[in-house]
């Protein structure tokens, strides 16, 4: 199967790309969209910059756009446009299916053109799923939070062995989705078993809004090679 994968450079994205190689799905390109404002429905705000990094050390096509709308329906008619004239069988999302908004206005958008919209784990425990990440060899760091309880402390953490529970036993206290659903924070993968190459954050900031709001703003990185590693295409 022809497919595209909406791309932020987060854990379930990257999930997703994982996924569809699993599968050999031939996975024609990325869509990665950096907004230019932080209140957009659909896509990360904090390090989708990244994904160009990324892309080439997976050495798959991206299409890299930006975003000034602030509307899920407009939002998603970005995605539309891409499709039209990059036509797959399917668009990826990574998740397990809460992202309501957004797997619902990028399915209305893309109706018309035949092309199928799902996320990969859908159904799946996303602690169990985030746990075995982590053990897999995930880098996942946070770039972004915005969800009480969440304070500029967790801000280009790396979740770990060590840290998780602690994470979980948060957004219980406080509410929030343990996976990210829903927006309460953003990740950014550094590295992964499908990396043949690994990402390194030299220097950023951190940038916070509110005490609960904010996010990284990445000055430097830089790729590190990983030996004996082949290239997944």
């Amino acid at each position: 199967m022809e497919v595209a994968i909406l791309y932020s450079g987060g854990k379930d994205s990257t999930l997703a790309i994982e996924y569809a190689v699993r599968k050999n799905w031939d996975i024609k390109y990325l869509i990665s969209v950096k907004p230019t404002r932080r209140d957009c429905y659909l896509f990360h705000y904090s390090t989708v910059e990244l994904t160009k990094h990324i892309a080439k050390i997976l050495g798959i096509k991206q299409v890299y756009v930006t975003c000034s709308e602030a509307d899920p329906k407009k939002e998603a008619e970005i995605i539309k446009k891409i499709v039209e004239k990059n036509p797959v069988e399917a668009v990826l999302l990574g998740g397990i299916g809460l992202q309501e908004t957004q797997i619902k206005s990028v399915r209305e958008a893309l109706f018309s053109l035949g092309t199928e919209v799902f996320a990969t784990h859908v159904g799946s425990d996303h602690v169990k799923l985030m746990q075995e990440m982590i053990s897999n060899g995930y880098d996942i760091r946070i770039s972004e939070v915005a969800a009480d309880g969440l304070s500029s402390s967790w801000l280009g953490e790396r979740l770990t062995k060590e840290n998780i529970n602690e994470f979980v036993s948060l957004a219980k206290k406080y509410g929030f989705h343990p996976g990210g659903e829903g927006g309460p924070y953003n990740t950014i993968v550094l590295d992964s078993p499908i990396f043949p190459q690994r990402l390194e954050i030299v220097s950023f900031e951190k940038v916070m809004d509110e005490k609960f709001s904010g996010y990284i703003d990445v000055k430097e990185v830089k790729v590190i090679d990983k030996f004996l590693m082949p290239k997944i295409r």
